[in-house]
């Protein structure tokens, strides 16, 4: 009899670095949850493309910046493939917008996006993985960005704070719940070639600005990001807890 698969739930999976994190794990041999808000089509797309390639994985929109739906997201992972191994906290949105235009609405739905989706996401992890409440431990990633020690480009100050957020909560994270068989880290990417920089831009002028600005001379891509996912959710990485890579090309 095989050794049972693992279960990979990814959050904001449908595109760019989270779609390629999905990608990498089913062929690395988990079962993956594919998490999207909206963009069903391309959620199912990744789903499609598992499945051909021979893994398993499932959709499962949720609006992660809010507690009862991701409780209900974690009750359908549960049903269709039962323990969960690795969750990577990806989902998340960039800002562009002025301190002097914030209002209740806007610096509010940033945080939402990247800091409470991963508290919530992080509190039904552990409430399967932690040996202190029944589970067999496991793996949070949290996807930060170098925009928390850089404070990213113009309009980002919202974005920046919100990912300096992340990167205290894996380390405050890491010293709650490491005795209880869970491993916490995050990803720190810089400049990475996916559509998520059409807010300043574009691809394109990302790259011109690579250029110049990373010391490698080029941005990265997600397909680089998720080696360091799947390397972090890895018994390679069995003594990595509570830190922060950075996947950003020297910047």
């Amino acid at each position: 009899m095989g050794k049972a698969k693992k279960t990979m739930l990814v959050t904001g999976a449908s595109r760019g670095i989270g779609a390629e994190i999905a990608l990498l794990a089913a062929r690395s041999g988990y079962r993956v949850g594919v998490n999207y808000l909206r963009s069903e089509k391309a959620a199912h797309d990744v789903v499609k493309a598992i499945a051909e390639e021979g893994g398993e994985a499932v959709a499962l929109q949720a609006d992660v910046s809010r507690l009862d739906e991701v409780v209900t997201m974690f009750e359908r992972l549960d049903a269709a493939f039962g323990k969960l191994d690795v969750l990577v906290n990806n989902a998340g949105v960039l800002a562009n917008f002025r301190v002097d235009a914030v209002d209740e609405h806007n610096v509010a739905d940033v945080f939402a996006a990247n800091v409470f989706s991963t508290y919530y996401c992080s509190r039904e992890a552990i409430r399967r993985m932690s040996t202190m409440q029944g589970g067999k431990g496991g793996v949070i990633i949290n996807m930060s960005s170098v925009a928390s020690r850089l404070g990213g480009l113009g309009g980002g100050a919202a974005y920046a704070a919100s990912k300096a957020a992340i990167d205290t909560f894996t380390l405050a994270l890491g010293k709650e719940v490491g005795g209880e068989g869970i491993r916490v880290n995050a990803i720190r990417p810089g400049l990475i070639a996916t559509e998520i920089h059409d807010l300043h831009g574009g691809i394109e002028k990302m790259q011109q600005m690579a250029r110049t600005a990373v010391p490698l001379g080029r941005s990265g891509s997600a397909a680089e990001v998720a080696d360091v996912a799947l390397w972090l959710a890895s018994d390679a990485s069995s003594y990595v807890h509570g830190t922060v890579i950075d996947v950003a090309g020297g910047r």
